[in-house]
């Protein structure tokens, strides 16, 4: 028995463009990303990266509260073991909260381009373009979130104590000169008083 051979012009070109399409067909039905099949799993992600940051902003001014807290209660306590100085009470305000400084990826792109025409004129054209984006990383638990290179802590605006010792001038100096040294303000952001007598 002879074997046949199957030469194009025997399948005929609609046949062979029937073929074709289904074989299209086939990996798109095999690989539904390519064709923009996961947009639905990018607005699921965009939302919960967008909830993160919501409540990451939520956090932020949370722990700005308990930082402050945590500041005065420190002052507070050293204060009150300086002599002459009695019991205190610290208030201090913050001039701006905690920031995150994500690591930014920044590709740099220039071009150069020398004319020169007929006549003997020249034009030299430069062109740069950068380009930037947060460079992010995924958790353990598969959360992306942006890789953070460095955090500064909140910058106090004022400090105010109230002591009982705040009616002796060396008292209030002492007082002002720790404040000073410790949240790197300048003295008149300082405000010592006198501490009520009916009040400790």
């Amino acid at each position: 028995m002879e074997k046949k051979k199957i030469s194009l012009k025997e399948i005929g070109m609609p046949k062979l463009i029937m073929m074709f399409m289904a074989g299209i067909l086939l990996v798109i039905l095999t690989f539904p990303g390519l064709l923009g099949g996961d947009k639905e799993k990018k607005v699921k992600n965009l939302d919960i990266e967008l909830t993160e940051r919501q409540n990451s902003t939520n956090t932020t001014s949370y722990d700005s509260n308990n930082y402050i807290a945590e500041l005065e209660t420190k002052l507070r306590n050293v204060l009150r073991k300086v002599n002459g100085i009695g019991e205190v009470e610290v208030m201090i305000t913050l001039k701006t909260s905690g920031e995150q400084i994500p690591l930014k990826d920044v590709p740099y792109t220039q071009e150069g381009l020398n004319e020169v025409d007929g006549e003997g004129g020249s034009r030299t054209d430069n062109r740069i373009q950068k380009d930037e984006s947060t460079v992010m990383v995924t958790g353990k638990d598969g959360n992306t979130q942006p890789y953070i290179l460095q955090e500064r802590e909140p910058e106090v605006e004022g400090v105010l104590v109230i002591a009982e010792g705040g009616d002796n001038i060396l008292i209030v100096k002492d007082i002002v000169e720790a404040a000073e040294v410790l949240f790197n303000i300048p003295v008149h952001k300082v405000k010592v008083m006198k501490m009520s007598d009916g009040i400790k």
